[in-house]
């Protein structure tokens, strides 16, 4: 169990804050993460890693010489933002471009394309390696679905030694795809890992049992078994990862770096005597093993379990394999120290400068943050029941996400309102702070939704029902361009579609504004308790198939629920939008 904490929302941020106090010799804080606190050469390209925090020494402690240039970091098992990816992309940018690496999971893949997006807009070549070694998330015809578990260290490794020897941009994008291509990985777990905060871990296994092909955020394992003995174990997971060798690879005599990785709890000293059987077995298989490693470098917070992954050289892997590293939490051979990067004196940043909307718009806006402080409210009353239902096959992290959200968009649209904005500045601010404060699928999901909707609304005059209705539909066509989401893949979009569907029909059939976004909630209500019957088919909850059914899908039910507590709001005031042919 977790034991030391203060706010559990605050959690992650003062987790950076007290790592970069101990590691000023190897890194440096930016906003969304950590970057490399010594001199890196113009023309080099930049490698930059992140994902949820919770997996230390992944990310932050690989920053450093010979590594990662620098680490975008998410909340607990969450994603970090776009504009977190952004941040540290922009600041570790040498004039070579960027190079991006992470684990396959739906929030990163959507939040760091989204930086990829950008940076590209902005001139700033970058390109990416999604990490998928995990043999047990997804079948070999299907490699491009698995999830990236400890296998990241190989990927970023190769990809980091190869920009530190000079490769431009694809020449370490086509190394990196390789050393992916080379890495698998198999892991096990014995007892489930537990939030700071949480009463209970995210899953929990039998006593005197193993889960098997568990992820790396609380994701409970594909299948179980009684625990094994050590060599048991080490034969287990030596068996599975050879029945899947690269097809580039011919076994005999082949030299493979092997790494026994511990998930968070696990003794040493078990890892030794399960690394010994492991030794004997791919010796006796004729492999050559190359720096064996034992140890922790992708965890999952206090979790029992360990995984095994078995990267595949060639020469030029082996030669980059060689480079020196030297982190916070990892580090191989001997690296010239770098001369301290000299930081420029930071600059005031200026508050944004916000025109006052007119008073009828300002009127809306009012009502807008009382309506944050709604969505705040339902969630706060509801964050450990949604993450109850998001742990029973995914990660357990959506009620504490969509609240760290809801806050960050009530305090900054709060903000802009008491500044005299009008309702679309209002609200897009409140999604700009949610998306960057949650990060995450949810957070980027909502960002979208609250800015498509800002978009109809304005800052002069009141907005008609149907303005409101099309922001709704802008918002679900959002949501699926970003998500790729169809109704019926177990997702926010089965709520989020009846609703928009409903409240469109309802307005244009010339229903009350109130009535119709009551009947729109119903909608959606209904449409979450149905996601029950429902086999998810993206996202992390993907992987474990039939352990969801019966249970309905968390960003479905929190939409249902934030969409009832608006309607009743709108039911008590005013302000509403009252008919669709006047402003």
């Amino acid at each position: 169990m977790t034991r030391l904490w203060n706010d559990p929302a605050d959690f992650a941020d003062e987790m950076i804050d007290g790592f970069v106090a101990a590691n000023e010799r190897s890194v440096r804080r930016v906003p969304g993460g950590v970057i490399r606190s010594t001199v890196v050469p113009d023309g080099q390209v930049a490698v930059v890693i992140g994902g949820g925090s919770g997996h230390y020494p992944a990310f932050s402690g690989l920053v450093g010489q010979g590594l990662a240039h620098g680490a975008a970091m998410g909340n607990l098992f969450a994603s970090p933002s776009t504009q977190q990816v952004h941040s540290v992309a922009t600041a570790v940018d040498r004039g070579a471009g960027v190079f991006l690496s992470y684990g396959n999971y739906a929030g990163d893949v959507l939040n760091f394309d989204a930086a990829q997006a950008r940076l590209r807009d902005e001139g700033i070549a970058c390109e990416t390696v999604v990490v998928t070694d995990d043999i047990f998330s997804a079948p070999p015809s299907e490699r491009h679905r698995r999830r990236g578990i400890a296998g990241d260290l190989t990927v970023f490794r190769i990809a980091a030694a190869a920009a530190e020897a000079g490769y431009d941009l694809a020449g370490v994008t086509r190394i990196a795809s390789l050393a992916n291509e080379r890495t698998r990985s198999f892991g096990v777990a014995f007892t489930g890992c537990t939030l700071p905060g949480a009463r209970q871990p995210l899953f929990t296994v039998p006593a005197g049992r193993m889960a098997i092909g568990l992820g790396i955020h609380g994701e409970p394992g594909i299948e179980e078994t009684d625990i094994p003995t050590a060599d048991e174990l080490a034969d287990l997971l030596v068996e599975k990862l050879l029945a899947e060798i690269p097809e580039s690879v011919d076994i005999a005599g082949a030299r493979v770096v092997p790494i026994l990785n511990g998930l968070g709890s696990l003794k040493y000293e078990e890892m030794f005597v399960v690394y010994r059987r492991i030794s004997e077995r791919l010796t006796d298989a004729g492999l050559v093993l190359v720096d064996p490693h034992v140890g922790e470098y992708c965890t999952s917070f206090d979790m029992a379990g360990t995984s095994l992954t078995l990267f595949w050289l060639d020469d030029e892997l082996e030669s980059l394999w060689e480079t020196p590293v030297d982190t916070p939490a990892y580090r191989r051979g001997s690296v010239a120290a770098a001369a301290r990067a000299e930081v420029a004196a930071s600059s005031v940043v200026t508050a944004e400068a916000i025109e006052r909307g007119d008073d009828d718009s300002v009127e809306v806006a009012a009502l807008i943050r009382s309506a944050l402080q709604v969505i705040v409210d339902v969630v706060d009353a509801n964050v450990d029941e949604l993450g109850r239902i998001d742990a029973i096959a995914g990660d357990g992290d959506h009620g504490i996400g969509m609240q760290r959200g809801s806050h960050a968009a009530l305090a900054a649209g709060s903000a802009a309102a008491d500044a005299g904005a009008g309702a679309q500045t209002v609200l897009a601010h409140a999604a700009d702070a949610w998306a960057d404060k949650a990060g995450g699928t949810s957070g980027l999901l909502w960002g979208v939704i609250l800015n498509a909707l800002a978009m109809q609304l304005g800052d002069a005059g009141r907005p008609t029902a149907s303005a409101v209705a099309a922001g709704v539909t802008a918002a679900a066509r959002g949501v699926h361009d970003y998500g790729k989401a169809e109704v019926g893949d177990k997702t926010l979009v089965d709520a989020l579609v009846p609703f928009s569907t409903e409240l469109a029909g309802a307005i244009d059939a010339g229903a009350a504004f109130t009535d119709a976004w009551t009947r729109a909630a119903a909608a959606a209500t209904s449409a979450a308790a149905a996601t029950s019957d429902l086999l998810p088919r993206l996202g992390r909850a993907r992987t474990h198939g039939a352990h969801s059914l019966g249970t309905p899908d968390p960003g479905a039910v929190s939409l249902s629920l934030i969409v009832t507590a608006i309607g009743d709001l709108l039911t008590s005031t005013s302000t509403a939008p009252k008919a669709s042919h006047h402003a």
